[in-house]
Formats: structure tokens, C-alpha cells, sequence
């Protein structure tokens, strides 16, 4: 007999089809976001051949810009490799039968909060408790 204490797991099923529609959107998501990093790093690469060749008789001011710009860029590049990363953690999620529940309550993620945000690990009440901290 369960201890009063001890919550009931709640049910996790989800159809093949499901699993699949949201595998394939996922999967989807995560070839764009590649294709969009891959890009970014051939136009950094590329921009920074530019900067490279036009260089000369450069003053402190052209140079820290041109740092700042570069600084910039692959700031965005990272983002973009994080949100790959958060991308392919949900296809393991999924994989693992864990999608779409919160990984610290346990409890269901919204449908409407998957449809916003398909990467979310969290219900939308233990991240309104995460980022109160």
C-alpha cells in the first residue's frame, strides 16, 4: 500500500503519430536554426576577411568598432548554438518519453506552452518560481 505521501505518477502516453508530428516539427526547427548558424559563421568568416584586407591606417575608434561588430556577430552566432542545444535536448526528451513534462513538478507542460515555446522543460509555474529567484 502507497504512503499517503508518495504522489501517483501522473499518465504519460502519448500516440506514435503524436510522437512523430512533433519529432518531425522539432527536427524541422533544429535543421533551420543549423542552416541559419551555418550561414552566420560564412558571413562572420567572410566579414572578417573584409575587415582583415581593410585594415589599414585603422584608428583606435575603427578598431574598436570593428571589435564591438565582431563581438556582436558572434553573440549570435552562440545564441543560435544554444537554441539548437535546447532543440536537440527536447528530441532526446522526447525520445526518453519526458516531453512535455516538467522536469522539476513533474506535473503536464501546457499544450499552449509546448505550441509557444517547444523547448520548455518546465510548467509554467515552477519557471515563474525559477525566475523569481
Amino acid at each position: 500500500m502507497a504512503k499517503a505521501s508518495e504522489k501517483a505518477a501522473p499518465e504519460r502516453s502519448r500516440s506514435e503519430a503524436e510522437t512523430e508530428k512533433i519529432r518531425v516539427a522539432l527536427v524541422e526547427r533544429r535543421d533551420e536554426l543549423q542552416a541559419e548558424y551555418d550561414q552566420s559563421l560564412s558571413e562572420i568568416t567572410e566579414l572578417q576577411r573584409e575587415r582583415l584586407a581593410d585594415s589599414a591606417g585603422d584608428d583606435q575608434a575603427d578598431t574598436g568598432t570593428k571589435t564591438f561588430e565582431r563581438e556582436q556577430e558572434i553573440t549570435l552566432a552562440n545564441n543560435l548554438l544554444e537554441r539548437i542545444t535546447q532543440v536537440e535536448r527536447a528530441i532526446e526528451r522526447l525520445g526518453e518519453g519526458n516531453y512535455g513534462w516538467c522536469e522539476r513538478c513533474g506535473n503536464a507542460i501546457p499544450v499552449e506552452r509546448l505550441a509557444a515555446f517547444p523547448v520548455a522543460t518546465l510548467c509554467v509555474s515552477c519557471k515563474q518560481l525559477e525566475e523569481r529567484r
